[in-house]
């Protein structure tokens, strides 16, 4: 049976450091010559604090620490960018797709130019991504992969858009059709082990973890 997805609670959170991780090395060489390398997947971590909780709030942290150290997955995104720059705010994702009907934030992988080329249908006219955006692209709920936009880019008046993204997308795993997401972007992840942390000293509650992605062998 997989894993249990669960999503952040939703409170404000006063620090994130959500980033990727390429694996590599470097070797420093005889006559200060240096040779790199990368190998293996990337993948993502998040580190999160969350203080001046309220009794309520600190609660809901609790109730997910014990979700969380019992084998739950984390629908993790970046609480500090949840969706494109162009519209930041408080309110999500909203609007008419060119081609007719509401936007949510949710598109659709048209095509796969290249590992790092993606093109993207179902968005407004005159969609706004900046470089640094997040980008979702979802094969199925257990099989997720989380990019960053790597120079801006604006929807066509059909709603369609060309993106260039970091890391690569596994073209192996991710064959169309897929679903593209901009409004919270995830990957799935889960907690570091004995990194939650969540002092009571009122009326100063924080909580704050560390969780790193994960690669359900689920389809």
């Amino acid at each position: 049976m997989p894993a249990t997805i669960v999503s952040l609670p939703g409170i404000t959170y006063s620090q994130s450091n959500m980033r990727p991780v390429r694996p590599g090395d470097v070797n420093q060489m005889e006559g200060r010559r240096t040779e790199s390398h990368v190998f293996g997947t990337p993948y993502w971590t998040l580190q999160l604090t969350a203080e001046k909780l309220t009794t309520t709030e600190a609660a809901l942290m609790d109730a997910f620490e014990m979700d969380a150290e019992d084998g739950c997955l984390i629908a993790a995104y970046d609480p500090h960018r949840p969706r494109p720059i162009a519209y930041q705010g408080s309110q999500p994702l909203s609007g008419v797709k060119a081609g007719g009907g509401a936007f949510n934030g949710d598109a659709v992988l048209q095509s796969i130019t290249d590992p790092l080329t993606i093109v993207v249908d179902g968005l407004p006219a005159g969609f706004v991504l900046s470089a640094g955006d997040y980008v979702e692209i979802r094969k199925s709920t257990y099989v997720r992969s989380l990019h960053r936009i790597r120079s801006g880019a604006v929807a066509s008046g059909a709603g369609v858009v060309t993106l260039p993204i970091r890391f690569f997308l596994d073209v192996q795993v991710f064959t169309l059709p897929c679903t593209v997401r901009f409004e919270k972007p995830t990957c799935l992840m889960a907690i570091d082990k004995g990194s939650f942390s969540a002092p009571k000293s009122w009326p100063n509650y924080t909580a704050s973890f560390s969780a790193t992605e994960v690669f359900p062998d689920v389809a």
